[in-house]
Order: structure tokens, then C-alpha cells, then sequence
């Protein structure tokens, strides 16, 4: 797993106003890391997901069910 990549990802995402703006707006982990993807950020969406519940300075990674998904 990429747990130190989500966390340098978390750190620049809290610099970076535009790029906060990017994940808050996303729908999904994959969403999210397909944009750490493209600044040279290596995890997936699942490793995204099996971040759930860590804490990296202000920010809070927290898996959101909507209703209907499928567990």
C-alpha cells in the first residue's frame, strides 16, 4: 500500500487551494487518486479507501456511503 504517498498527497492538497477544490469536488477514491496520479502521486482509489479513518494534519480521510451503493 501507498500510505506515505496519500500522506505527501494530503500535505500538498492542504498548500494548494485549486487542488482542494479538485478532490472536494470528486465522487470517488479512484476520482481522487487518478488526480494524485497526474501530479506524479502513486496509490489507488483502494488504497484510498483502506486510508479510511487516518488523520494527516487538518484533513480527515472519511469514506462517505450513498445510498444505494453496494458493500
Amino acid at each position: 500500500m501507498s500510505f506515505k504517498e496519500i500522506k505527501k498527497f494530503l500535505i500538498h492538497m492542504q498548500e494548494d487551494k485549486s487542488l482542494k477544490e479538485n478532490v472536494v469536488a470528486s465522487s470517488t477514491a479512484d476520482d481522487i487518486a487518478l488526480i494524485a496520479q497526474n501530479l506524479g502521486y502513486k496509490f489507488s482509489g483502494d488504497d484510498l479507501l483502506r486510508f479510511n479513518g487516518q488523520k494527516v494534519d487538518k484533513v480527515t480521510v472519511r469514506k462517505v456511503n450513498h445510498p444505494g451503493e453496494y458493500h
